[in-house]
């Protein structure tokens, strides 16, 4: 079996500033705090598929010839992900503006830059890939073609279906794997409810993270519960990223959806516990040492918030 996870999307640096709180429309907060640090979906989902999956990752990316790029660079290889750059002359690297609120929660604004340049002729050729990660931070109909592309080379595609957009039919069919938080569902789905939502998407596998709560999946005809962990959260800026990457990097070593749920519960409640997207991902030990501390059955109470038997 292939094993390997190819990553095609998003790179940004992500500019962070913390506040008490994050400002409403027309406020303006000052805050106590500014630091740099690499992101972007895509980026933070292949660094979480080595860091915390332990699955040999490549990732196409764009960067733009600009001093954001370096950074950016230097975490992903640092972190093991092997790089096929698309470098983009007269282009700005992709940034995100992120107001970091003292609660952990958040609010980012996205200026794409290379990322929007993105086409289907860059996907790299997919003889030893598995598993072929992708985002909406890149242009759709890059996305569909990327797909399209892998599922006619017998590669597993998994989507995060973030951010939230109207997915052609097409692009689902293409897809064995579909990640999306509650909003996602219901903009997608066309449904009010989890399990409504779940039953109206044709994926084979669905996967729906609540935050704190854990998350649901349908896998076929079956509805499997994954309640969360309790952490200290300081930042919750890539937790969803750690869980698309140690998800889809378990699935490719070949772990069974029910443990890989777990896990990737696991990476993520850790990452909320640290700064940064990139930077917060936890190590394998990490994710193992969480996993033995079984925290008390939160299964009942997961069913009844998402209406799951």
């Amino acid at each position: 079996m292939k094993r390997g996870v190819l990553v095609a999307g998003s790179a940004n640096l992500d500019f962070v500033v913390r506040a008490p709180h994050v400002p409403a429309p027309g406020e303006t907060v000052l805050g106590n705090g500014f630091a740099t640090f690499p992101g972007g979906k895509g980026a933070n989902q292949a660094v979480a598929c080595v860091r915390a999956g332990g699955a040999p990752t490549r990732m196409l990316l764009a960067l733009g010839d600009d001093v954001h790029a370096a950074p950016i660079e230097a975490s992903l290889r640092g972190a093991g992900v092997g790089l096929d750059i698309v470098r983009m002359r007269g282009t700005a690297t992709g940034v995100a503006f992120v107001c970091l609120a003292g609660d952990g929660e958040n609010a980012i604004t996205v200026a794409p830059g290379a990322n929007a340049r993105l086409l289907p002729e860059h996907l790299p050729p997919l003889a030893d890939v598995g598993h072929l990660l992708l985002q909406l931070e890149t242009p759709l109909p890059t996305v569909e073609a990327w797909a399209r592309e892998a599922r006619r080379a017998g590669v597993q595609v998994a989507l995060n279906a973030a951010p939230a957009q109207a997915l052609p039919r097409s692009l689902v069919g293409d897809c064995q794997l579909l990640i999306v938080n509650e909003g996602e569902l219901a903009a997608i789905s066309g449904r009010q409810g989890i399990g409504a939502g779940l039953d109206a998407l044709d994926a084979p596998a669905v996967v729906v993270t609540l935050g704190a709560r854990g998350c649901c999946a349908r896998v076929g005809g079956e509805y499997l519960l994954q309640p969360g962990f309790a952490v200290n959260a300081v930042d919750t800026t890539g937790a969803g990223d750690t869980f698309c990457g140690t998800l889809v990097a378990s699935l490719s070593l070949g772990l069974p959806y029910p443990a890989a749920l777990r896990r990737a519960c696991a990476a993520s409640a850790l990452a909320c516990t640290r700064l940064g997207a990139q930077t917060g991902v936890p190590r394998q030990d990490e994710v193992r040492r969480l996993l033995a501390a079984r925290p008390g059955d939160a299964t009942e109470a997961l069913a009844a918030y998402v209406g799951i038997a």
